[in-house]
C-alpha cells in the first residue's frame, strides 16, 4: 500500500457521480458509484462517502474534481467550482467544489471537466504516456473534449467545447441534430443520444454490420481532423460508452487519414495511426484517475 498522500477525486457525469479515496489508479482504497439525480440528493450521498471514509481511511489530503459541464473553471473568477449553463436543468449554477469541500474540510484542490481529467489522467498513467500532449474525446451520452500538455489541462475564454464544433454534414443524412442549443454540431449528430434518435434504437443494440456506423465513423473522423489541424495533438484517445464499439477505431483510423489527404506528414499520421487514435489505457477509470492526478498537482502546489 503506497504512502503517498491519499486524495478525493471525483468524477461528476451527467449519467453517474464516481467517488474515490486513492493515492493513483494502482491504490483505490474506496470507491462509491451513484447515478446523477438532483443535486441535493447525489452530493449529500458523494460528501457522506467521504465523511464515512475518513474514519476508515484517515483525512485526504486533497481532492480532484472532473465534472460535466460547462463549468467555472477559472480560479480567479466568481463561478469557479459550479456547474455553470449545463442542459441538465436541476444542475444548472450548483457549486460542486463547495459542497463537496464543507465534508472533507478546506485541503488544496482542483476543479475541471470531466474530459480535461481524463486527458490529464491518460497522459499520466494511459495511453498518453510518452508523449506531451494527449486529446481526450468522449463519446456518449454527451460528446466533450479535453487536452493536456504536460499534464496541464487546457484552459482559455472558458473551457474547450469539442463536442459543439460545428462539422460537415454527411451528404443525405435527413437527421436534423439532436443538441439543444446548436442541432447538428459534433455533438447533435454523433453522441449516443443521436445515434438512437436517428435509429430507434440504442447503440449497444445496433449490430457491427448497421449502416449507423458508417456514418458514426464519417462524423468523428470529421471531427479529429478539424482537430488535429486546430491542436495537433501527439496522441487521440476515444473513450465514453460508444466508443466500447471497438469495431469504429479502424474504420477511423483509415477515413482520417483519407481525410487529411497527407497534408500533415507525420509519422504518426501516414504510418503510425493504430498507434495515434487509441481507446483508453485506463478504461472507464480515466476520469476517475483524471480526479486523483488534479487533486495531487493542487497538492503539489501549495
Amino acid at each position: 500500500m503506497s504512502s503517498a498522500p491519499l486524495i478525493a477525486s471525483i468524477e461528476a457525469g451527467g449519467t453517474k457521480f464516481v467517488c474515490a479515496v486513492a493515492t493513483s489508479p494502482d491504490d483505490i482504497r474506496a470507491e462509491f458509484r451513484i447515478p446523477t439525480t438532483k443535486p441535493d440528493e447525489t452530493l449529500e450521498e458523494c460528501c457522506k462517502f467521504f465523511t464515512d471514509q475518513a474514519s476508515s481511511h484517515g483525512s485526504v489530503s486533497a481532492l480532484g474534481i472532473g465534472t460535466f459541464g460547462p463549468a467555472g473553471v477559472n480560479q480567479s473568477a466568481s463561478d469557479y467550482g459550479f456547474i455553470t449553463s449545463t442542459p441538465k436543468r436541476h444542475w444548472q449554477n450548483v457549486n460542486l467544489l463547495g459542497t463537496i469541500r464543507s465534508a472533507i474540510g478546506d485541503v488544496p484542490a482542483a476543479f475541471d471537466t470531466d474530459v480535461n481529467a481524463a486527458a490529464v489522467g491518460e497522459w499520466k498513467w494511459g495511453a498518453g504516456r510518452g508523449v506531451d500532449s494527449v486529446l481526450y474525446i468522449t463519446v456518449g451520452t454527451g460528446i466533450g473534449g479535453g487536452l493536456a500538455v504536460n499534464g496541464q489541462p487546457l484552459h482559455g475564454l472558458v473551457h474547450p467545447e469539442m463536442g459543439h464544433i460545428r462539422i460537415p454534414r454527411v451528404e443525405d443524412d435527413p437527421f436534423v441534430g439532436n443538441c439543444p442549443f446548436h442541432r447538428d454540431c459534433f455533438e447533435g449528430l454523433a453522441s449516443g443520444p443521436a445515434i438512437e434518435k436517428r435509429w430507434g434504437q440504442d447503440a449497444v443494440d445496433l449490430p457491427k454490420e448497421h449502416p449507423a456506423w458508417g456514418l458514426q465513423a464519417e462524423y468523428l473522423s470529421l471531427a479529429l481532423v478539424n482537430l488535429i489541424c486546430a491542436l495537433s495533438p501527439e496522441r487521440i484517445v476515444l473513450g465514453g460508452g460508444v466508443m466500447e464499439q471497438l469495431h469504429l477505431f479502424p474504420l477511423i483510423r483509415r477515413r482520417v487519414v483519407e481525410l487529411l489527404a497527407n497534408y500533415i506528414s507525420s509519422p504518426s499520421i501516414l504510418s503510425g495511426i493504430d498507434d495515434y487514435i487509441v481507446p483508453p489505457g485506463l478504461g472507464n477509470q480515466a476520469g476517475l484517475a483524471g480526479g486523483i492526478a488534479l487533486g495531487a498537482k493542487a497538492l503539489d502546489a501549495v
